[in-house]
């Protein structure tokens, strides 16, 4: 019997079904976190065979002595993973240490954890990007700038997602920049004109590709982030040619065994220098997790599938190949507190009731990107996401409130 062991599982909730998937395929399902047993939901306790609170997942001793534990208890090791960005560093570690050799090490983990070097593995692919420059100094970053132009991008070279973000548009906010304090490395990219599609799926232990799809993001996620903006995005019911041949160079270029993907490109909305006409495809970056919230359940709706038992199948056996004729297109709407919207929840489920899939209060650390309340829902027709998405937006005839004028939580009264 194998033994997976599956780091924070209870977080997105969703992520109880990585071990509830491996012991339905037969193995052993060892769980670390922080929360304590009792507070657990139930579905999570039945998804496994033990658990191991930890004070805190950031104290590598204590990670340590848990694995240990499970390997004392258990035996060998056969499977490590949380499948969530943060950790990926940690994973790779606690793999060296414990000689697991299902999954990238210490040594090999970092070519898809900073987008400076993603940017290799791309071009090795034939898939051009974005020129960019790791910050230093001030003089440096002018120079760079001489060279591609303003607005310029600004990210941390190691960073999640897109906190931390911005578009810097002119000389002072350049200046700006420079006068706050790095705690970690940047990198400058030069903007390019464009909308986001990813390239998402799974690959067996040999690198085979045996689950595809695709996403598309009208929207930046940045721009959202940084605006407070509502959070729309869907996968498409099919790839498209060049995305795919595109893709699929990229995840051999990077060498991606046994493990989920998500990669992304640029969509160009018009001519880029060097870069392509309207139309072409421009490397952005990859995370060699699955896509983030609750994304892996929308594969799900979308295809008639079950992504995480696929994923077991594969990591257990080697096997996972899925039958699907990809029959929905699937939406995620996120909406914000702060907007005074004209539908009501009870309007939305009246008209929609019978496409939505799954809708949810986002945690606090998902919401900042992905709105406060979320609604995933399925359609055969194209035209039919955009027609939810903009009775779900559509806001009432009045002023409309401010982020900073949200109702703030109330303070408990005290004795």
């Amino acid at each position: 019997m194998a033994n997976f062991v599956f780091i924070s599982p209870n977080f997105p909730r969703t992520y109880y079904q990585f071990p509830k998937a491996w012991k339905e395929v037969g193995g052993t399902s060892l769980c670390i976190g922080e929360d304590p047993y009792d507070s657990l939901p139930q579905e999570l306790k039945d998804s496994m065979d033990e658990y191991y609170q930890v004070g805190s997942m950031m104290d590598y001793d204590q990670m340590y002595r848990a694995v240990a534990w499970f390997a004392h208890k258990h035996g060998k090791i056969d499977w490590l993973e949380s499948n969530n960005e943060f950790w990926l560093e940690q994973d790779a570690r606690l793999r060296t240490d414990f000689n697991i050799t299902t999954g990238d090490k210490s040594d090999s983990v970092m070519r898809y954890k900073t987008k400076s070097n993603m940017k290799a593995f791309y071009e090795k692919a034939g898939v051009p990007v974005a020129r960019y420059h790791l910050v230093s100094t001030p003089e440096a970053g002018k120079k760079f700038v001489q060279e591609v132009g303003f607005p310029v991008i600004v990210k941390p070279d190691g960073g999640v997602g897109a906190n931390a973000t911005w578009k810097i548009s002119n000389s002072q906010q350049l200046d700006d920049f420079y006068k706050q304090k790095l705690m970690v490395q940047y990198i400058m990219e030069e903007f390019v004109p464009g909308y986001i599609v990813s390239f998402d799926g799974i690959t067996d232990q040999d690198g085979n590709i045996i689950f595809r799809t695709s996403h598309v993001f009208p929207d930046p996620i940045m721009d959202i982030v940084n605006t407070k903006g509502e959070c729309f995005y869907y996968s498409v019911r099919e790839v498209p040619e060049d995305l795919e041949k595109m893709g699929t160079a990229v995840i051999k270029a990077f060498g991606i065994k046994g493990r989920f993907f998500h990669t992304e490109y640029f969509r160009l909305t018009e001519d880029k220098e060097g870069l392509g006409k309207k139309g072409d495809l421009v490397g952005l970056e990859v995370n060699m997790r699955p896509p983030g919230g609750f994304t892996p359940d929308m594969m799900n709706f979308a295809n008639d599938i079950n992504v995480y038992r696929i994923y077991a199948n594969m990591a257990m056996f080697n096997k996972g190949l899925y039958d699907t004729d990809r029959p929905y297109y699937c939406v995620y709407v996120g909406k914000r507190d702060y907007i005074n919207y004209q539908y009501s929840m009870a309007d939305i489920y009246r008209k929609y009731g019978q496409s939505i899939c799954m809708h949810e209060r986002m945690p606090a650390i998902l919401g900042i990107a992905m709105g406060d309340e979320a609604y995933v829902a399925r359609f055969k027709e194209e035209k039919e996401i955009f027609e939810f998405m903009k009775f779900a937006y559509e806001r009432k005839p009045s002023v409309e409130r401010r982020p900073e004028d949200a109702p703030k939580p109330k303070k408990a009264k005290t004795k």
